[in-house]
């Protein structure tokens, strides 16, 4: 494991278009079936990960409290299957049932998405805009394993509380930090300082 933190893709950016396969249904989602009017968290998570098994529970509470508001939420795993079979898509589909998962699970085998949004770590959250452009990337909250803050998701819920009501986006945004995307032989990206 290598602490890392986000990248921080330059705010604005648009959302990347993009079709996986989601593990808990079987079929490929497509960012073409997003609401237009809705906004979209992104969320670059796994299975095995400390950092995301620490949240999970909170992370899924926050899905429920936004399940009636106007954005929508895709996860995506982008770690090394092969040399980490507990993040493989059987065992995504079961977690992902087990925590009562709404929203697609996704597995992203060729790591291209990952670089595409200069995702770094897990868990990794990219939040866009009705506009589909990106309004806030960073941490869930300040609660890490063993340093003993609450989980809140107050970061991440004040992001989207603002993006909501028309607001412009925080000034103060802090990188998520995780474990690092377990990139396969060769893939690493020359945004990863251990590639």
């Amino acid at each position: 494991m290598v602490k890392t933190l986000s990248t921080m893709l330059p705010l604005k950016t648009p959302l990347p278009g993009f079709q996986l396969p989601d593990a808990v249904t079987g079929t490929v989602f497509s960012t073409e079936q997003l609401p237009q009017d809705h906004g979209v968290v992104v969320m670059f998570i796994c299975n095995h990960c400390p950092y995301v098994i620490h949240l999970q529970d909170a992370l899924t509470r926050f899905v429920q409290e936004h399940v009636r508001a106007p954005v929508s939420f895709v996860a995506v795993n982008s770690n090394d299957v092969d040399k980490y079979p507990q993040d493989g898509p059987e065992h995504m589909k079961t977690l992902a049932e087990e925590l009562n998962w709404n929203f697609p699970f996704c597995l992203d085998e060729d790591q291209q998405l990952a670089k595409t949004f200069q995702a770094a770590c897990t868990p990794d959250f990219f939040v866009f805009n009705q506009d589909k452009t990106l309004y806030y990337r960073g941490q869930f909250d300040a609660s890490r394993p063993k340093n003993d803050e609450p989980i809140t998701g107050n970061d991440l819920r004040d992001a989207l509380t603002r993006m909501l009501a028309g607001e412009p986006s925080p000034q103060e945004q802090t990188p998520s930090m995780g474990c690092n995307i377990k990139w396969k032989e060769g893939n690493a990206p020359s945004y990863f300082p251990a590639g």
